[in-house]
Formats: structure tokens, C-alpha cells, sequence
């Protein structure tokens, strides 16, 4: 007899990564193939929908290699994608100019004139304020920018519903991506949309709106034999990649908050009542589980902070590492471990695209605090690392403020493989971390919805319960959490002293451009 599996597709920032799952969570079978990122401007990223499905078609089939299953043993398949990544596409099917990429912040005038509305809906992004990150702001862009674009185009869509059409051939909208970054809270908020003369957008999106997990319809034989897969497998309806990150980490009831890290960091907890507060997203009603709210927050510019220091700086560790045959990460971690707590006074405002929470800034910029020529490579990394640290702790002090207090962090994601940056979290927020077996939360969350979908599990609760492990936890040490509080405080102290001079520059480079 065929061994069941389930299939999670995660398509992330940096590329496709496919996860093959057996009903209990054990990872039978894997495969990443990363995708290239252009940024033609300041503020601006675009990724080639094209270069999506090449990658994901090699994912997929050396998955299944890796894996060893046959076509007939996948007993489901869902999806997940960045958020707010927006794909314009013609009648055909064919996209009509790359995709803007979720950190993509073009589109701030367009989120300044959707906060000018004073719209109710506006709760969902912080109380009034409105991210150029969003999917609105992004399509409103593309209609008053690009009037050709707009005029083709037959549906404007996120990158899970441009996937789930190639998947299965047919045109949905995931509640979860319209809750999330389209103000969509059991119907479309249409005060909101004539307010910002947007009316039309609607016309674009995909009228048929399925929860997550909904099956939408079977593989199609295009994508079938494309893929190297069965005809007619159920696919589930998708979700964002982070919320995928949520549920892959058990995180689906209320009492847990998910820190998902990666290029950005995206805190996301379930709550069985709203909360609504400036610099937090959400409550997004049905988002994940129906009947209960989601929250969210996060960090724009967290894990590619990290890689831009090691692709553009890192000298050292770079050296070490082609001399040793080792990861450079690892040799930077070893840098960094050589600095004390507070890099000698050196401070980092990791706001390299803007800030999404806790003030919801596009125009802000990264800063080093602290230069001095003493300091070194491992000064600059470790810098990093703690401002990364001291962003995510100012997220939840706001929570705290508005009556939510994250007890049980459970994270997921790349960095997870550092222990120096897993114990400076655990130490700067003074709470316990947990670390669950599959790391790389997405694409179980993803094989998770697609056990619902197959009918395998009843809902993604039960099937937390079967396929979530928890193998370690970090206890923060209370002498680095007081040794931290100054630098954690002159963190929090640079943002309205650096404001002005920040939005200056940036809005100057944007007439430049």
C-alpha cells in the first residue's frame, strides 16, 4: 500500500522551497531553488513571475526524488506565498510586468491617500496609518503609473493566487492574503475603496474568495505533467508565507505567538477577540482559523540586513571561511561572539526598507550609531544582530501597552541555525524561545492546510496536534536582559531624533529618481 504524503510549496523571498510530509509531520523529502531579486530603484524590488514557476517545477520533482514516493502518494497539496507581492496578469494568463515585490515601498503616496480617508477598515493597518508594503497601496500604484498595464490586465492578483491558478487553472483570492493586506473582513470594505477613488481595483481581484485550506480543485493535466504529478491531486487554498510559518510552528490557538524570521521578521498570534492598536496589523477576522482574529506585527529588514552585510562588508569572515572551508555566517557568529553586549556602543536602526512596525515608515533609513575607527567586523555584525533584537522587542513592549503579552515565542526560520542570535532574542525580550523540529516552518504549515484540504485531519488545530514537535527551548539570562535595557533604550531614543534627517534624505533620492 502507497504510503500517504501531504506537499507544501513555499515560495518565499528568496526562492522555491518544496517539503514533502508524512501524515505526522516527519520531513520525507526536500528541495529549495532560489529566484533573483532586482531593485531598479531605491525602495523598489521586482522578481520575474517566469523565473517562479522554472524554480518551483525543479523543486517539486527533486523533492519528490529526495523523497522517494511516486506521483499517487501525495494526498494533497497547498501553497503559500509573500504577501502583498503583486502579479498583473492578461486574459491569457501571461503577467504583464514583473511582479512588485512585497518590500517593495513605491506605493507610499498611494498609502498616504488610503490613510487620508479615515476609513473604519483603516483598524486593520495599525489605526489609521497605511504601509506602502501593502497590496492596495501597490495595485492603486500600477493603475496611476502604469495606464497600459492597468487597461490589459485582466486580474491583479497576489502571488498565491497567481500560483493556485497554475496549480489547478482556476482564479481565487485566499481570504487570508485579502484580510491580511486588502482590508477584507467578511466583504470587501467598498467606503474604503470609492474613498480612494479605487472602485475599480475590485473589478480586478478574483471574485471567488475561499478560506484557508478550502480545497479549490484538483492538480490540472498542465500542471500535472509539468510537475511530474497526479492529475486531479486536491490543492487547498493558500495562505501567506509567514502565517504558513504560524501554523507550521503550532502556533492556531490562542496563548502562543509565532516569530517567523527571514529576510524580515513577522510576529503572528491568534486572539479570540480583536486588537486594535497603532503600529500593530490586524485583528484580521478568519485570516487563519474562522472565528478567531489574527495579530501581526513585524520587521521589515531583518535576515537581508544580514545578507547584505555579508555579501557587501564581510571581509573577514568571507576569508575565513573559503580558508577553512566553512559558512561565513559561522565565521561571523564567531566575530560577534568576541564583542561584548552592546558592540561597544555601537547601535544599528535596522530600518533599511523603512519601518513596518511599530511606526509604519517608509521613509525611514538604516543607521549605525557609534562609529568609531576601533571598531570592527565583528563590532558591525553583532550590531546588527542586536538591533534586529532590540526592533523585535520594541514590538512587543507596544503589545504589551495594548493589552496583549506574549508568553510562549516560538520561532521558526534561518536564523534559528545561530544559536548567538537565538539566545540575544531570548536575552533582549527576556522570554523563554521554542524551537520545534522542522525549522523551516512554511512548508509544513503549508503540508499541514494540505491535510486539511486531503480530509486527513478536521482542522489545522488537530493537525498541529499530529504534526508539530517541540525539541528545545531558550531560557533568556536575566543578567544579559539588565545588561541590555541601556542599549535597548538608546535603540528606541534614535528613531525620533534620526526622523527628519531620515525622510529628508529618502524623499530626496525619490525626486532624484
Amino acid at each position: 500500500m502507497t504510503e500517504l504524503a501531504l506537499m507544501g510549496i513555499d515560495m518565499g523571498t528568496g526562492g522555491a522551497r518544496v517539503g514533502i510530509f508524512d501524515p505526522h509531520g516527519k520531513l520525507l523529502g526536500t528541495h529549495a531553488v532560489l529566484w533573483d531579486t532586482q531593485y531598479p530603484r531605491a525602495g523598489r524590488a521586482e522578481q520575474d513571475p517566469d523565473e517562479w514557476w522554472r524554480c518551483i517545477k525543479e523543486s517539486v520533482s527533486k523533492a519528490m526524488q529526495a523523497s522517494g514516493l511516486p506521483p499517487e502518494a501525495i494526498a494533497g497539496i497547498s501553497l503559500d506565498s509573500t504577501s502583498a507581492t503583486v502579479v498583473a496578469m492578461d486574459a491569457d494568463g501571461q503577467h504583464l510586468r514583473p511582479a512588485i515585490l512585497w518590500m517593495d515601498v513605491r506605493a507610499s503616496a498611494q498609502a498616504t491617500k488610503l490613510a487620508r480617508t479615515m476609513d473604519p477598515a483603516l483598524k486593520y493597518s495599525g489605526m489609521g496609518a497605511v504601509s506602502a508594503e501593502w497590496g492596495l497601496p501597490k495595485v492603486m500604484w500600477l493603475k496611476d503609473n502604469e495606464p497600459d498595464v492597468w487597461e490589459k490586465a485582466a486580474y491583479v492578483a497576489d502571488c498565491t493566487d497567481w500560483l493556485t491558478k497554475k496549480l489547478t487553472g482556476e482564479w481565487t483570492m485566499s481570504i487570508n492574503h485579502a484580510a491580511g493586506k486588502y482590508f477584507y473582513d467578511r466583504g470587501w470594505p467598498t467606503s474604503l475603496y470609492e474613498k480612494a477613488d479605487a472602485s475599480d481595483v475590485l473589478e480586478k481581484f478574483p471574485s471567488r474568495l475561499l478560506p484557508v485550506g478550502d480545497v479549490v480543485g484538483g492538480l490540472s493535466k498542465q500542471a500535472a505533467e509539468e510537475l511530474g504529478l497526479k492529475e486531479g491531486t486536491p490543492v487547498a487554498e493558500g495562505i501567506i508565507d509567514a502565517y504558513a510559518g504560524q501554523v507550521g510552528l503550532g502556533v492556531v490557538a490562542p496563548g502562543k505567538l509565532a516569530l517567523i524570521t527571514g529576510s524580515s521578521h513577522v510576529m503572528l498570534a491568534q486572539s479570540a477577540t480583536p486588537v486594535y492598536a497603532p503600529g500593530l496589523w490586524g485583528s484580521y477576522t478568519d485570516a487563519v482559523i474562522e472565528g478567531e482574529y489574527t495579530l501581526e506585527a513585524g520587521q521589515a529588514s531583518t535576515g537581508s540586513v544580514v545578507s547584505w552585510f555579508k555579501n557587501t562588508l564581510a571581509l573577514k569572515a568571507t576569508q575565513a571561511a573559503q580558508a577553512n572551508g566553512t559558512d561565513v555566517y559561522d565565521e561571523l557568529n564567531k566575530l560577534a561572539e568576541e564583542v561584548p553586549i552592546g558592540s561597544d556602543g555601537l547601535i544599528l536602526l535596522d530600518h533599511f526598507q523603512g519601518n513596518r512596525s511599530p511606526y509604519v515608515d517608509p521613509h525611514s533609513r538604516g543607521v549605525f550609531a557609534g562609529l568609531t575607527l576601533g571598531k570592527t567586523e565583528g563590532h558591525l555584525y553583532r550590531s546588527i544582530i542586536e538591533g534586529i533584537c532590540f526592533g523585535t522587542e520594541n514590538i512587543f513592549r507596544l503589545m504589551r501597552q495594548y493589552g496583549f503579552a506574549p508568553e510562549e515565542i516560538v520561532v521558526s526560520g534561518g536564523p534559528v541555525k545561530s544559536s548567538l542570535w537565538m539566545q540575544m532574542h531570548a536575552d533582549v525580550c527576556n522570554l523563554p524561545l521554542t524551537i520545534t523540529d522542522v525549522t523551516e516552518g512554511p512548508i509544513l504549515g503549508s503540508a499541514m492546510i494540505a491535510a486539511v484540504g486531503a480530509g486527513i485531519y478536521d482542522s489545522l488545530p488537530q493537525a498541529a496536534d499530529e504534526m508539530v514537535r517541540v525539541v528545545r527551548t531558550i531560557e533568556p539570562s536575566q543578567s544579559a536582559h539588565d545588561e541590555y535595557r541601556f542599549y535597548l533604550q538608546k535603540y528606541i531614543d534614535s528613531y525620533p531624533v534620526m526622523k527628519g534627517l531620515l525622510h529628508d534624505i529618502a524623499l530626496h533620492e525619490e525626486q532624484k529618481a
